[in-house]
């Protein structure tokens, strides 16, 4: 049965944590502070999972769950979404553990969700925008064109206004509780990377939309550090550990493999991936390692390979 609460009512936001920066962590747990009613911290394994412990007991609205080894963001995702439900969340907030709401972000969010549901969209999410905090640059939310993604930026005083958006990165973003009880939780089995793509792939598909919120602003990190290359335009890419890249390119060629999934995203994300390829086996960071990871999850996608990469495959 559908839940017909006023999102507002039941907030709860899920931040995961792996080996996190615990200043950084304070000020977003100082940040969420009234913001949310309820904030669940999922540890996936860190080595500092007591100080993580500790800063989540300092803080009335907190609570603590973690786990002694790494079973990778989808796993950590899904028992903080199922654990939100079972509280009554009306919506649930994801935030990555370096993402920093800034005042007003998840009213903003809520009051764009109310007002979607109330005019009888069946709205998947609504999603903040970010500032990427190593480089200060605005992010944009993404439309699939063909060839391309369409990059829809907030224009400068724009305030109050919402963005058609056909994935949402997950951290920032509001979950529909409806949309979550219809179309079930995150893909555990992609481990890392593309989740979110993957859930709002299957939203889109089933019909329900999805909408960026221009006055919802957060800052966020894309990754370890960011470059900035010419590919057709000046673009910022994140550069990651390499054995990030075996799960980019693994989880892209299952995705792919799959039926609901548009063409329009499919053979975008063909081309970024062409392109990364070339940035990341030849000019940028650990060459040989990056070429060997991307190539072995190329491999891997096709033989439909799921789970984690065990760590006696990194060598």
């Amino acid at each position: 049965m559908t839940d017909t609460r006023n999102p507002s009512d039941e907030v709860i936001a899920v931040v995961t944590t792996y080996e996190p920066d615990l200043e950084t962590l304070q000020r977003q747990f100082v940040l969420l502070a009234g913001q949310v009613k309820t904030l669940l911290i999922i540890d996936n394994g860190s080595s500092n999972a007591a100080g993580v412990a500790a800063l989540a007991c300092g803080h009335a609205f907190a609570q603590f769950t973690g786990v002694p080894e790494n079973r990778g963001l989808g796993w950590a995702h899904n028992e903080g979404l199922r654990r939100a439900l079972t509280q009554g969340a009306g919506a649930v907030l994801l935030l990555d553990q370096d993402s920093l709401p800034r005042d007003g972000m998840v009213a903003a969010l809520v009051r764009a969700l109310r007002e979607q549901r109330q005019a009888g969209v069946r709205v998947a999410a609504v999603g903040a925008r970010y500032l990427g905090s190593d480089r200060g640059h605005s992010s944009y939310f993404v439309q699939f064109g063909w060839l391309r993604f369409r990059r829809c930026f907030c224009q400068p005083g724009q305030s109050q206004t919402e963005i058609r958006a056909d994935m949402l990165i997950s951290s920032g973003a509001l979950f529909a509780r409806e949309a979550l009880e219809t179309l079930g939780l995150m893909d555990e089995g992609l481990f890392i990377d593309h989740l979110d793509t993957e859930w709002f792939l299957r939203a889109g598909a089933a019909g329900w939309q999805s909408f960026g919120v221009c006055d919802a602003v957060m800052d966020h990190g894309l990754g370890e550090r960011t470059v900035r290359v010419w590919l057709g335009r000046w673009r910022y890419l994140p550069v990651h550990q390499p054995f990030r890249y075996y799960y980019v390119y693994r989880n892209s060629v299952l995705l792919w493999r799959r039926a609901y999934p548009s063409a329009r995203w499919k053979q975008t994300d063909m081309l970024r991936l062409a392109k990364m390829f070339l940035v990341f086996s030849l000019f940028t960071g650990d060459r040989r390692q990056n070429l060997a990871m991307m190539i072995r999850g190329i491999r891997d996608g096709l033989k439909g390979r799921a789970g984690q990469l065990h760590s006696d495959l990194l060598r």
